[in-house]
C-alpha cells in the first residue's frame, strides 16, 4: 500500500506564495495531545516527508506549550531552503498557565507572540503565520493590520486564518491578502463546504484542512484499543462510549471501499478530500498529523488515488449520520 511512492505534486500557496506539496504534515502530535511523544520516530518522519515532496510543516506556539516549535527548529535549520514553516498565534496558553485557553488577538499580544515563535523556531522569518482563533473583541483592522505590519517588517511572509467564517475571511482579505485558511474538513466534518470553501475559491485562498482523518477516527484504528489517559480524544464526544457503535459502523463503510481497492481507510478519506476539493474548485493542502514514517507514506500515497463517482456517492451521506458534537 505504500510502495512505489512518487514525489507528490506541487501547487502555489495562495495567489503569490511559494510552491508547496499538495499534502502537508501536521506536527502537533509530535509534542502533545495524542499520547506519548516519540522524538526519534518523529524526526525520521520529518526527514521522510521532505524526501517525498511534503514541504509544508504545520505547528503553533501553544503545541506542547512552545515545545513543538523548539522540536522543529533543528530540522528547519538543516533544511531551511526546502521547508515552508507555518505557525500560529492566538491562544494565551503558556507553560506558566497551561490551562488558559483564552484567545487574544490584541496587537501587542501578536507582536510578542511572533517574536517568541521566531526565537523558538530559530528563523528570521515565518513563511505562513496564522491567527489560530478569532477574538471578536478585537477589530480585524487591528489584528490583521498588525499581521500586515509583520509582513512589511520582514518577520512574516504570508498570512493565514484558522476556523473563521466566510465573512471574516473576506473582511480580512480586504485588509491584507490571505494565503491560507485552516479549518477542519473531512468525510465526517463538512461544515465549511457551504460558505467558507466558496469564498476561498473566489479569493484564491488555499484551504488547509486539519484533522482530515477525523483525529484518527477515519483510519479505522481509533477504536482498536483504549486511548491513553493523556489523549485529548478522550474528551471528544465523537469518541465517547455513547457514540462509539454508530461511528464505528460509519467508518466500516469507508473500510469496505478501501478493502475493495486494496488500500487503507485513511487513504480513501484523503482521496475523498482531494476529489471534493476539485469538485468545489478550491486549492487544498490537507495536513494529516503523524509521528510514524509508515503512516506518513500511507497518507502521501493517497495523492495518487482517484475515487469513482460511485465511491463518492457512497461516501456522500456519512457526515450527516455522524454522532457526537464536533469540537
Amino acid at each position: 500500500m505504500t510502495s512505489n511512492i512518487n514525489n507528490i505534486q506541487q501547487d502555489q500557496l495562495g495567489q503569490d506564495g511559494p510552491q508547496i506539496g499538495i499534502q502537508g504534515l501536521g506536527c502537533m502530535g509530535m509534542s502533545e495531545f495524542y499520547g506519548e511523544p516519540d522524538e526519534v520516530g518523529s524526526r525520521e518522519t520529518l526527514e521522510r516527508a521532505l524526501e517525498l515532496g511534503v514541504n509544508l510543516f504545520d505547528t503553533a506556539d501553544m503545541y506542547g506549550l512552545g515545545a513543538n516549535e523548539e522540536f522543529l527548529a533543528p530540522f528547519i535549520a538543516a533544511n531551511r531552503g526546502g521547508v515552508v514553516i507555518a505557525t500560529k498565534f492566538g491562544y494565551s496558553r503558556t507553560p506558566e498557565n497551561p490551562d488558559d485557553w483564552s484567545i487574544d488577538n490584541r496587537p501587542e499580544f501578536i507582536r510578542g507572540a511572533v517574536d517568541r515563535s521566531l526565537k523558538r523556531l530559530g528563523v528570521d522569518v515565518i513563511d505562513l503565520y496564522y491567527m489560530h482563533r478569532r477574538d471578536d473583541r478585537v477589530a480585524l483592522e487591528d489584528s490583521i493590520g498588525t499581521m500586515s505590519d509583520l509582513v512589511n517588517e520582514g518577520k512574516v511572509k504570508q498570512l493565514g486564518l484558522s476556523a473563521v467564517s466566510a465573512n471574516e475571511l473576506r473582511a480580512a482579505h480586504a485588509i491584507h491578502p490571505i494565503a491560507a485558511i485552516q479549518s477542519e474538513w473531512s468525510i465526517f466534518t463538512r461544515n465549511i463546504e457551504e460558505e467558507v470553501v466558496p469564498a476561498a475559491s473566489e479569493l484564491g485562498v488555499t484551504v488547509v484542512p486539519y484533522a482530515p482523518l477525523g483525529r484518527g477516527m477515519l483510519t479505522g484504528k481509533a477504536f482498536a484499543k483504549s486511548l491513553a489517559g493523556d489523549d485529548a480524544r478522550r474528551h471528544f464526544p465523537r469518541f465517547s462510549d455513547n457514540n462509539r457503535s454508530t461511528n464505528i459502523a460509519l467508518v466500516a463503510e469507508i473500510e469496505a471501499i478501501a478493502s475493495a481497492r486494496d488500500v487503507t481507510a485513511a487513504q480513501i478519506a484523503l482521496a475523498w478530500l482531494y476529489a471534493q476539493s476539485r469538485k468545489l474548485n478550491v486549492k487544498t493542502v490537507p495536513i494529516p498529523g503523524t509521528r510514524k514514517r509508515s503512516r506518513l507514506e500511507e497518507n502521501v500515497a493517497s495523492t495518487s488515488i482517484s475515487l469513482t463517482a460511485q465511491e463518492m456517492a457512497a461516501l456522500e451521506p456519512l457526515a450527516s449520520a455522524v454522532q457526537g458534537v464536533n469540537v
